[in-house]
């Protein structure tokens, strides 16, 4: 997995710098096409110009129907602007001819005769324009009688193309856009899964060790009661029998947190909602962790100065909830523990719980996973922290499945302290 996620990274990020380079590249030929059409429409409607202008001085003769080679001749030899057309005639021509080669920019003319004076020419065509402009011979080839020259010059509009291509340059940018988006929700979801991958393997591990340790020390009681020194001493056969015992426990409630968790990811977890005196509660669970807390050396102050401290809550779940984070603050402690359990009413009528510690702390990124499933934080010095990673996220779901929320503040090094808050009951 190692060698295969970098692989595949690579292969998409190449594969997207392909595709731009590809959607540059043809944006790039379809402007360069574009402006070839643009040339060519314009030699082409030269060309028509001069067909349509031959074609209206044969029709201005009346001869009626004659030849190809009798009209070839009338040209020839008679051909010539002047007293034949006007210049409004002229204009529609061009105008004509331009239009059928799809040219559509402004333009100006002019026609000159055999001594280069200028005949015909638009109300916005300039001399100098002359020396720029487009040219063709309207009089046919080899004309001893005039040789009449039509001077055109296109206002082209730079960024004409790009407004007739528009459309699909815009649609070329937003597949473009979509790809890369894609590119990145590929990305994302690769990490995302290699992340999980690693929490699973961290969690599998995780329950290895915390199941292999009560079963090493059951076994070894076990191989001890069956030991006829053992046997027959009734103080040590009590000893290893609540040594099994404790341990029996201490498996099963880590397969009751496995199985929560899996209940809280299927929302199976259902409450039992009575009216239950937080105080009381809090009393009970800081009495059964008295014992973990003189051993330590800690102190664990309760400072249960709510007036109104009565919720609707499931008396299990709450317990657990104070339980959890007490023994997170005692867990987490690099010196001797000091916990501080305060109970107040808010000015939004709710009852806050804040549980105090002064242990290692967190920065603010764990700060903002520290309630993932599986998510364990760095314990620094600390290497004897065991756990699931599945505390805090049960913590967080009970909570908000009883209406409540929950935060954390914390700095590094000097402690955390989280906040759970609860609607107050109706009851009083």
């Amino acid at each position: 997995m190692k060698r295969i996620f970098p692989l595949i990274v690579v292969l998409i990020s190449l594969s997207v710098i392909g595709i731009l380079f590809i959607q540059m590249s043809w944006i790039q030929n379809a402007i360069k096409m574009k402006r070839e059409e643009f040339v060519t429409g314009v030699d082409n409607s030269l060309i028509k110009t001069k067909e349509l202008v031959q074609d209206r001085f044969l029709y201005k003769q009346n001869l009626g129907y004659i030849n190809e080679e009798s009209k070839q001749y009338m040209l020839k030899n008679n051909f010539t602007l002047i007293g034949n057309f006007t210049n409004d005639e002229i204009k529609e021509l061009v105008d004509h001819a331009l239009f059928e080669n799809n040219v559509k920019y402004k333009y100006e003319y002019c026609v000159t005769n055999f001594f280069r004076n200028i005949i015909f020419q638009s109300d916005g065509f300039k001399v100098t324009d002359i020396h720029s402009a487009q040219n063709i011979e309207l009089s046919p080839e080899d004309c001893p009688r005039s040789k009449e020259t039509l001077y055109l010059t296109i206002h082209e509009d730079k960024n004409q193309v790009i407004k007739e291509m528009g459309w699909m340059i815009v649609a070329s940018i937003v597949f473009t856009c979509i790809i890369i988006l894609a590119f990145f929700v590929t990305v994302r979801t690769l990490f995302n899964q290699k992340k999980l991958s690693e929490i699973k393997s961290d969690f599998i591990n995780n329950m290895t060790h915390e199941l292999k340790t009560p079963l090493a020390t059951i076994s070894l009681a076990i191989d001890a009661l069956t030991n006829e020194k053992v046997i027959h001493d009734a103080e040590k056969v009590k000893l290893y029998s609540s040594m099994i015992k404790e341990e029996n426990k201490r498996m099963n409630k880590q397969v009751e947190k496995i199985l929560q968790a899996a209940r809280l990811e299927k929302e199976e977890i259902k409450l039992n909602l009575t009216d239950i005196d937080t105080h009381a509660a809090i009393n009970k669970v800081a009495d059964n962790l008295a014992l973990q807390v003189q051993e330590k050396g800690g102190v664990l102050q309760l400072r249960l100065n709510a007036h109104e401290h009565i919720i609707k809550a499931d008396d299990v779940h709450f317990s657990n909830i104070i339980f959890n984070l007490l023994d997170n603050a005692l867990k987490y402690s690099d010196k001797v523990p000091y916990i501080e359990v305060e109970t107040l009413n808010t000015h939004t009528g709710t009852l806050a719980i804040k549980i105090k510690d002064n242990g290692i702390g967190m920065d603010k990124e764990t700060q903002g996973r520290i309630f993932e499933r599986f998510f364990r934080a760095h314990t620094g010095n600390l290497h004897n922290v065991k756990g699931f990673g599945l505390g805090l996220s049960y913590v967080k779901a009970i909570v908000e499945a009883h209406d409540g929320k929950i935060k954390v503040e914390s700095i590094p090094g000097k402690g955390s302290t989280f906040t759970v808050s609860f609607p107050l009951s109706e009851a009083k």
